[in-house]
């Protein structure tokens, strides 16, 4: 255990399953950003890729998720974050996004949790 303050990327579930329903789409941004306040409250500091990328994706003009300003911003945003992150919380459901930024976290020797639990202790 460490008493460091990690910078953790919460990962999950955004545009997945959600046949770019918009509605579906802010179910999925509100359970990534249900684990934030606990992980703040642990000490950390939470991140969430679409935080930076949503209102970036406004300002590119972008019309609808997978159009050219979506596929120049949303994922490279995330990998980005990742530069900066000490962790990464992967949260349950399926996510291209999120496996690669599990992928990413672990190549570069990043913990990954699967549990907010195991954030709180650390």
């Amino acid at each position: 255990m460490t008493n460091k303050t990690l910078t953790i990327l919460i990962a999950g579930p955004y545009r997945s399953g959600t046949n770019d329903d918009p509605e579906l789409m802010a179910q999925n941004l509100s359970r990534l950003e249900e684990m934030a306040l606990p992980i703040f409250r642990a000490g950390h500091i939470p991140v969430i890729g679409e935080w930076f990328a949503l209102p970036l994706l406004k300002q590119a003009g972008s019309k609808h998720p997978g159009d050219e300003a979506y596929e120049e911003i949303l994922y490279p945003v995330a990998k980005r974050l990742l530069a900066k992150c000490d962790a990464v919380l992967r949260i349950e459901g399926a996510s291209k996004g999120a496996d690669e930024d599990v992928r990413i976290a672990q190549e570069r020797g990043l913990p990954v949790y699967y549990k907010l639990e195991d954030i709180i202790t650390v």
